[in-house]
């Protein structure tokens, strides 16, 4: 039975009238977003179509793939593999995964593969996005690269590497595959199977949205494309509807429910999956430089940008969360106990309806503390 919205009815309509003036306008298609407040739900508003071809309409329940912002995901399957003591921060890659200490990154640790400073930002040549199902070749490539720097010391956004990274550290430190501990630390001790994957199981591809681009993809590529193949730096509908990209486990992207992933945030916050020092911790400043493949400033969590989207880090402090290309984001709040997740169909080359709808959502609840 779905969880009824009883409490800030007010912040309720304002989301759903925002939704719905952006299907109405032509400027989104479909569309979910999902708020916990206190670990209460105070969202839960979807509009439009999820298949704009069939008419299927857009339900709590439709998955989205969401690209980047299911790292999300990985980073607290890092954080619990921690806490199960399998692994430290500061550990060695090459304490579990022996080979990734090739061409000079034998020093590098967990730490540097959540602070994206690990030095290897890019895909090895000749890994493409039709190699992705490939764990082993995909692994084995990334083991085999020379970092860019020296681990540790600069940073850079991982775009597909980072899945793999956490991925095989932890597969090679339980045994289990990345979506077998999605669902045993995470989807099933909360209840929300069904919500979250890396991987959707053939029995569940007709759940799923069907993306489309809003626009063709451009043709030079997006800045970072000098250390970026152009398919790591521009989403495309056509990898996200893919029935083999969306089965494989590729813990760099994640398809989920926006009800999913703001439950899973909210029992972060409020210490079911991560206590109050471990969560202190993961979400204090872990590294700040400039980006390598943006050239920007960057701030860093273990695991998560620190900032609210359209803000400035030292603004939102106590914010943290990720982004998806094409226009989905994720992001929590510690001081305000606030877990916000949007996902959307149609794939942009901006931000703007998930900082229209986190501004509003922020507003509100502040309005109220």
């Amino acid at each position: 039975m779905a969880e009824p919205v009883t409490t800030m009815p007010s912040l309720q309509r304002k989301v759903q009238s925002v939704l719905d003036e952006l299907v109405d306008t032509g400027a989104e298609t479909g569309l979910q977003v999902a708020v916990r407040h206190q670990g209460v739900l105070v969202v839960d508003a979807v509009a439009g179509v999820a298949d704009s071809r069939t008419g299927r309409r857009v339900t709590p329940r439709t998955p989205f793939f969401s690209f980047s912002s299911g790292k999300v995901m990985t980073s607290l399957i890092a954080h619990l593999l921690v806490r199960s003591g399998a692994i430290g921060y500061d550990t060695p890659v090459v304490d579990v995964w022996p080979e990734f200490g090739a061409n000079g990154k034998a020093a590098a640790t967990l730490r540097h593969v959540l602070t994206h400073s690990v030095g290897v930002p890019a895909m090895p040549g000749g890994i493409g996005p039709a190699d992705l199902p490939d764990w082993t070749r995909v692994c084995a490539a990334i083991a085999d690269a020379e970092p860019r720097w020296p681990p540790g010391t600069k940073t850079g956004y991982h775009s597909f590497t980072y899945g793999f990274l956490v991925g095989e550290i932890a597969r090679r430190a339980t045994g289990r595959p990345m979506r077998h501990l999605l669902r045993e630390w995470v989807t099933v001790p909360l209840g929300i199977e069904g919500d979250l994957y890396f991987g959707v199981p053939e029995a569940d591809l007709a759940r799923p949205a069907r993306l489309e681009d809003a626009a063709p993809p451009p043709a030079d590529p997006p800045d970072g494309g000098a250390v970026l193949a152009p398919w790591e730096m521009q989403p495309t509908a056509a990898m996200g509807n893919s029935h083999e990209i969306l089965q494989a486990d590729i813990p760099s992207v994640g398809t989920f429910t926006a009800r999913g992933m703001a439950a899973m945030n909210a029992a972060v916050l409020d210490g079911r999956l991560v206590d109050p020092h471990r969560l202190q911790e993961l979400t204090a400043v872990a590294f700040e430089g400039t980006d390598q493949v943006f050239g920007g400033a960057a701030r860093l969590a273990l695991g998560y940008p620190l900032g609210r989207i359209g803000t400035r880090p030292d603004e939102t402090p106590t914010t943290f969360g990720w982004v998806g290309g094409g226009g989905s984001y994720v992001y929590a709040d510690t001081a305000t106990g606030t877990s916000f997740a949007m996902t959307k169909t149609r794939l942009t080359p901006h931000f703007d309806t998930a900082q229209r709808l986190a501004d509003l959502t922020a507003a509100t609840i502040n309005s109220r503390a």
